[in-house]
C-alpha cells in the first residue's frame, strides 16, 4: 500500500473523517478535510514531522504510515504487517516453523492462493538439482522466472484482455459493415 492508503486506512480504523482527522492535526476549517484527501490521493506527500503527528493521533508507528524501507528488519516487519492488512498474510506454526499463510476467508484468497502456488512450484525446482551445477541452472531459471513475473509463468491461466474502448470500436465496425451489406 502506498502512504495515502496507509493513512485512510488507519484513519478510518480509528473511525475518523477526513475532517475530524484534519482537525486533530491542527489544520482549521475547510482546509482540514482537503488537506487528508490531498494526503490520501498523495496530491501532497507529508513531511516527515506530520508523519510522525499523524502516527500518534492515530496511535500507530510512522512507519506503518509510510512505505515500508525493506532494507532493515523493522522495515520489513512493516512490509509484512501491511501484507496481513492487504492480502490477509499471516504467520502461523507448523512442524515447530513459522510459516507464512493466507487467510482463506479472505477476499484475495482464490487468486493470491494459484499466484503463491506458482511460486511455490518454481522454488521447488531449485531444489531438485543432482549436482551443483544442475542446482545453480536450475536457481538461474527460477530467477528469471520471478525477476520477470508473470511473463514466464506457466502455472496460471493469463489471458489478455482488449480494451472496453477497442471493443466497443470493434463491433460499431463490424455493424456498420454488416448495414452496408444489407443495403447493397
Amino acid at each position: 500500500m502506498a502512504i495515502g492508503e496507509r493513512i485512510r486506512f488507519f484513519r478510518k480504523r480509528k473511525g475518523y473523517t477526513q475532517k475530524q482527522f484534519g482537525e486533530l492535526l491542527g489544520f482549521l476549517g475547510k482546509t482540514s478535510d482537503v488537506r487528508i484527501t490531498q494526503y490520501e490521493s498523495e496530491v501532497r506527500v507529508p513531511k516527515e514531522d506530520l508523519v510522525r503527528e499523524m502516527a500518534g493521533q492515530l496511535g500507530v508507528s510512522p512507519r506503518a504510515i509510510t512505505v515500508p524501507d525493506i532494507d532493515t528488519d523493522i522495515g520489513l516487519m512493516h512490509t509484512f504487517f501491511t501484507l496481513e492488512d492487504k492480502y490477509g498474510l499471516h504467520p502461523d506454526m507448523l512442524d515447530g516453523e513459522i510459516v507464512l499463510r493466507l487467510d482463506k476467508n479472505g477476499p484475495e484468497f482464490p487468486s493470491m492462493f494459484d499466484k503463491f502456488r506458482a511460486w511455490y512450484l518454481e522454488w521447488q525446482k531449485t531444489k531438485s538439482g543432482e549436482s551443483d551445477a544442475e542446482t545453480a541452472k536450475a536457481r538461474e531459471v527460477y530467477d528469471e522466472w520471478r525477476y520477470t513475473y508473470p511473463d514466464k509463468d506457466t502455472h496460471q491461466n493469463w489471458t489478455s484482455v482488449m480494451s472496453i474502448e477497442l471493443s466497443d470500436h470493434l463491433k460499431n465496425g463490424l455493424k456498420s459493415e454488416k448495414e452496408k451489406k444489407r443495403k447493397k
